[in-house]
């Protein structure tokens, strides 16, 4: 027996669902807003949600991922009496079981239901999985842990796997995951970033070349195909790859088999296939760039990672882990991490993700010295700067802008250059930790001349590094 929550504000539609549901030996629960339907599905143990698109309160399209990951994870068929094409592509890719528009027969309701109750049942019954090699991917949320059953799935065979998500969100951590976790574990994973392949050599670095095949070809040279031979082929960034090549990639994908350049026989490779991009496929197929066919071979199996701003809870994982492996590899002493400090990393919305959280991070010890914890005013500053301006409640800065200035009230001139000097004492003094006083090296990386370095040392008394060396 399988319990149903139905969050509609049709008390006639609820009643009418309720009977179905009853009828067929399953308990049901309704909401009629969606702040009490979120409150039910976190609370309770449900299979199946249905949900109402427009509420009283909200939009339930919106709620969708809330209710996802509330603790039963169930699955939720989405009802509404005003579709539209976006509308159901959103609730699809947010991970809704269906999509129905009002009004739905009673037949296909209880069809949908009666198959996500099937999909629920099935999947509780599913043995334990063997403990996955997850090396580097940190974090337990609803959405990683999504993440990782598809990967689980996609080691269990051979199909060609597509990961998407922006940059810094590990991409590579996933494929690496996922050839650990095959039968070819112990083969060769290769790595191509098609993005860095030189356009005039694409061929010649995936294929392979015959000596004599073109100018400056002294030797015979074995592609990456070829050496993927029993393992792994990872695509980095697959949306950089040329067209032509994409069409030479589609045939050797379909057959496993390529003619090296300058070769006359063909080449048999038992390759696995894993792509990446943090590109948009189907806009790219649609402005001509990427072959339609090729995206239906690299999809059949499609990992979607989420950014970090979507699953803040695993941050505490994420920096007790990322700091833990820095100063192991420091060899510096081990750093506490106070509560402080991670709720300022949660403040912030990471743009790059698991990969700019790592280098803040860094930044941190970096900027911690010898002190035995860590302090967010330890991280980068732009990262502080964001902090403090979400920090301002848009009502306060309303009422802040309102009120006529007092007389003891600065300028933002003054305001501005006291920010501005702050700022450029704080960058000066990480220059110089991060040059260890190299005034030359120093120059480079900041690209101010050696006049003007000086000159800032002296205008924040800056005590000038050690003149030996510079």
């Amino acid at each position: 027996m399988a319990t149903i929550l139905v969050i509609d504000d049709d008390r006639e539609i609820c009643d009418t669902i309720s009977a179905v549901v009853q009828r067929s030996g399953h308990d049901v629960v309704c909401a009629n807003n969606l702040h009490d339907g979120l409150e039910m599905a976190s609370c309770g143990d449900f299979d199946v949600v249905l949900l109402d698109v427009k509420l009283p309160d909200g939009n339930g399209l919106e709620m969708l991922p809330r209710i996802r990951k509330t603790p039963s994870c169930p699955e939720v068929i989405i009802m509404t009496g005003f579709g539209d094409a976006d509308g159901a592509e959103l609730a699809i890719t947010n991970g809704a079981w269906d999509y129905l528009q009002k009004p739905s027969s009673i037949k296909e309701i209880s069809l949908q239901i009666t198959r996500a109750i099937q999909y629920q049942e099935e999947k509780k019954k599913r043995p334990i999985p063997v403990a996955l090699k997850r090396d580097g991917i940190v974090g337990n949320s609803v959405v990683i842990k999504e993440s990782l059953d598809l990967v689980a799935q996609a080691a269990s065979g051979n199909a060609n796997v597509l990961i998407t998500g922006e940059t810094g969100t590990g991409k590579e951590l996933f494929a690496w995951a996922i050839h650990q976790n095959s039968a070819r574990a112990e083969k060769n994973f290769v790595v191509v970033d098609c993005s860095a392949l030189p356009e005039t050599l694409v061929e010649s670095v995936l294929f392979g070349h015959e000596k004599g095949a073109f100018t400056g070809a002294d030797r015979a040279h074995e592609g990456l195909v070829s050496q993927a031979d029993g393992g792994t082929l990872f695509l980095d960034e697959i949306g950089e790859l040329p067209l032509n090549v994409q069409k030479a990639f589609l045939r050797v994908l379909q057959e496993r088999r390529f003619r090296p350049v300058g070769g006359k026989k063909e080449i048999h490779s038992d390759f696995r296939l894993i792509a990446a991009t943090n590109r948009d496929l189907d806009d790219k197929v649609k402005n001509g760039q990427f072959r339609e066919d090729l995206l239906f071979r690299l999809r059949t199996i499609h990992i979607a990672l989420p950014p970090l701003r979507q699953r803040q809870e695993d941050i505490k994982d994420l920096t007790h882990y990322h700091v833990a492996n820095a100063c192991s590899q420091y060899h510096i002493d081990a750093k506490g991490i106070p509560q402080e400090f991670l709720e300022a990393l949660a403040k912030y919305h990471w743009p790059g993700n698991v990969r700019e959280l790592n280098q803040a991070l860094e930044k941190a010890l970096a900027s911690s010295g010898g002190n035995p914890i860590l302090f967010p005013k330890d991280l980068p500053v732009h990262i502080r700067a964001s902090m403090a301006r979400k920090s301002i409640l848009p009502g306060k800065e309303a009422e802040n802008r309102d009120a006529s200035p007092s007389p003891e009230m600065p300028t933002l001139e003054k305001v501005r250059a006291s920010v501005v000097a702050q700022a450029e004492k704080k960058y000066l003094q990480e220059l110089l930790f991060q040059s260890h006083g190299d005034i030359p090296k120093a120059c480079a990386m900041s690209g101010l001349s050696r006049s003007r370095l000086y000159s800032l040392f002296k205008k924040h008394r800056i005590p000038l590094p050690s003149t030996r060396n510079n």
